[in-house]
């Protein structure tokens, strides 16, 4: 799973990445700016720990920003506060916070409420093994297995196989199998999608008839209910 983490203090950002990872975290650490919202949108994250100052404002404009998007309105978030006021912290959650905790709050603790967060809201984010028609994706062992046969495949092309499975059936453009794997890197053709989609194809594909992966003309790539 993957945590965006927005906190200008850098002492604080590697205590928190650190303790992320060694839980098997995917970490992207930034410093919180007004794109904050922006960059949530562009490639949503499994959940947001964001640090704010008291007496929160940031925090609240942040949250209502999310929760009034229908893009945003469903990622978790905690925010982090200096303030030990507790007017501040129901003011964070009353404006869509899914916790709110002090900053100097142990990273044990953190990562307790965060997976019980995630346990709550979206279940199937803990589940280690993806399973579609008779396609199994184990996320811990980085494996495939289709009909009961192991299929190798590359680490983008695990990546891409992850993300369809998640929503089997939906159309995604170019553009967003693009940011779901390089994020905001504008230096990727979006018709790399195309080279690993195709890589993808031949690994998983039972024959030339096998439409596992849909082309949808003009629209993008779907994984079929195989």
């Amino acid at each position: 799973m993957r945590i965006l983490l927005a906190e200008e203090n850098e002492e604080l950002i590697v205590t928190l990445q650190r303790a992320l990872q060694t839980e098997g975290y995917s970490v992207d650490p930034m410093y919180p700016s007004l794109a904050l919202a922006d960059r949530v949108a562009a490639r949503l994250p499994d959940a947001l720990v964001f640090g704010s100052p008291a007496p929160g404002s940031t925090a609240i404009s942040l949250c209502r920003t999310l929760r009034t998007n229908p893009a945003t309105a469903r990622v978790p978030v905690v925010v982090l506060l200096d303030s030990s006021f507790e007017m501040d912290r129901l003011a964070v959650l009353s404006a869509g916070a899914d916790d709110c905790l002090m900053k100097n709050v142990s990273p044990v603790e953190l990562l307790i409420r965060l997976k019980n967060l995630l346990r709550r809201l979206n279940p199937a984010l803990l589940d280690t093994t993806l399973k579609v028609g008779d396609i199994i994706l184990d996320k811990n062992a980085r494996r495939v297995h289709r009909q009961k046969k192991e299929i190798k495949l590359g680490p983008t092309e695990f990546r891409l196989l992850e993300f369809l499975m998640k929503s089997p059936g939906r159309v995604y453009s170019r553009t967003e199998l693009r940011t779901s794997l390089w994020g905001d890197d504008a230096s990727v053709d979006e018709r790399a999608v195309d080279v690993h989609i195709g890589r993808l194809r031949r690994g998983i594909s039972l024959g030339k008839t096998d439409k596992v992966i849909r082309t949808v003309r003009g629209a993008g790539y779907a994984l079929s209910d195989v």
